[in-house]
């Protein structure tokens, strides 16, 4: 089975996915969304968790924020360690949300104000600070002013993944998380079907 899996870290990033990735892969590509219980869980289990995946056709790709880690290739060099030693290094792919998963959303306020109904949001995005808001320090605490407390975690994450314009490059975090789901997508569509 082609299958295309996420350790994820966290519930948030889970829902968001759910309604994105529906619009970007191809039907024959099984998913498998995997959340944990934040960013020691992910990283404590991922080796066994990998090692332990007995599909031949599986890719994976680990999604964690970069919190307040002082880099973000720090946390992508020691995630990918720990795909390596499972085994899986050639088949897994690291993406690290600099700071958090609602960078994602700053740089797609349109797909915000669609999604939470709040109207006005899209006529920010051309202020500076949400052109580039990977550099913004806590997205999460903007993204909940900014909708006067209309953002929560889970549920907004749910509405908001369908609107996601996938074209969207004002994140290097989404524009890197689209670029690498397409690219594991069709290493899978380029493996030979399995014998029934």
């Amino acid at each position: 089975m082609k299958e295309l899996v996420f350790f994820l870290e966290e519930p948030s990033a889970q829902a968001m996915l759910q309604g994105l990735l529906p619009r970007m892969l191809a039907p024959d590509i099984h998913v498998r969304l995997i959340p944990f219980e934040g960013k020691q869980d992910l990283e404590k289990q991922l080796t066994r968790r990998l090692r332990g995946y007995l599909n031949p056709q599986a890719r994976f790709i680990v999604l964690r924020d970069q919190d307040s880690a002082p880099d973000c290739t720090v946390v992508k060099h020691k995630l990918l360690r720990l795909c390596a030693d499972a085994g899986r290094g050639a088949v897994s792919l690291v993406r690290v949300a600099c700071k958090e998963l609602e960078t994602i959303y700053l740089a797609d306020l349109a797909a915000v104000e669609r999604a939470l109904g709040v109207t006005g949001l899209s006529k920010h995005q051309a202020s500076a600070k949400f052109r580039q808001p990977d550099h913004l320090g806590s997205p999460s605490d903007e993204l909940r002013k900014l909708t006067q407390g209309a953002y929560q975690k889970v549920g907004a994450s749910r509405l908001i993944g369908p609107h996601l314009d996938l074209a969207n490059e004002r994140s290097p975090t989404f524009k890197n998380l689209v670029k690498g789901i397409r690219r594991l997508e069709a290493e899978l569509l380029a493996l030979p079907a399995e014998a029934p």
